[in-house]
């Protein structure tokens, strides 16, 4: 969740539709030895750039979580790009550093000398990068697609969400809207991550679940949010078309320090 306030106000932004920007910037870091082409590892995880719950900024223990997991793809919600209050660094870059992973940002907006917004890493190249625009709510906010070349040639989509937080869901049943009549234009597989911020009975989760199919967590350990008292489910990994993937091994990861939100992990077996 982000209950953030700009620094400096914005500037008004596009109104609903679909607007592509070639604003996202994507750089490649030192890749590790890939995985099987016949499973893609994904995880989704709202890092609160670098804050835990000990109030200390510390992407190296960010990055200690998710290390362990051995991701091919990593969507992370509420990264910062070079704000004051995360040290001015680059923390998309950071990441994919650390992991050994390409990496691309997306920005919401300009926060504290910076920007604010989430990032994609992924062990296989990155081939293109965009942000969609989403409807404005109490925050801006992009959807951020990266189409990824995978070892066997192929190429996927993998789109990034972190829709509005407030407990009225109109604005984010309006940015969720806009999304997916982005997805129904996709003309290639695509795997969809994120903090969505409702939960899995909500209209917000009825519409990709048309689209797509979500890779169910084990029942009874489902609850990402809040870390440390997890008492709801709002983190979540979809994937289409059922004739490209299939969810194996789907777990959320006890972690309960390096952020106010609990990692997704799941395993996609390619057909």
């Amino acid at each position: 969740m982000a209950r953030l306030r700009p620094a400096v106000p914005t500037a008004r932004w596009i109104a609903a539709g679909i607007v592509i920007l070639a604003a996202a910037f994507v750089a490649a870091a030192p890749v590790s030895q890939p995985q099987g082409a016949t499973a893609l590892r994904v995880v989704s995880y709202n890092i609160k750039h670098g804050r835990g719950m000990d109030d200390a900024v510390n992407l190296e223990r960010t990055a200690a979580v998710v290390r362990p997991l051995q991701p091919d793809v990593v969507g992370l919600q509420e990264v910062d790009d070079k704000a004051t209050r995360s040290g001015g660094v680059d923390q998309a870059e950071a990441m994919g550093k650390l992991l050994g992973m390409h990496h691309a940002f997306g920005k919401f907006m300009d926060y504290q000398g910076g920007a604010y917004g989430m990032a994609i890493l992924s062990r296989h190249p990155i081939v293109r990068s965009e942000s969609v625009m989403l409807p404005r709510g109490n925050e801006p906010r992009v959807a951020l697609v990266v189409h990824v070349r995978l070892p066997d040639g192929r190429t996927i989509a993998v789109v990034n969400v972190h829709f509005d937080w407030v407990n009225d869901d109109g604005f984010r049943f309006a940015q969720a809207e806009t999304l997916a009549k982005f997805l129904d234009g996709l003309t290639v597989p695509f795997v969809l991550i994120g903090d969505f911020n409702d939960v899995p009975d909500s209209r917000t989760l009825a519409l990709f679940r048309a689209r797509a199919t979500e890779a169910r967590k084990p029942a009874g350990q489902s609850f990402t949010f809040s870390s440390t008292a997890p008492e709801r489910e709002i983190d979540y990994v979809f994937y289409a078309p059922a004739t490209v993937f299939a969810a194996g091994e789907v777990r959320v990861i006890d972690e309960r320090v390096a952020s106010d939100h609990r990692p997704v992990f799941a395993v996609l077996t390619q057909k």
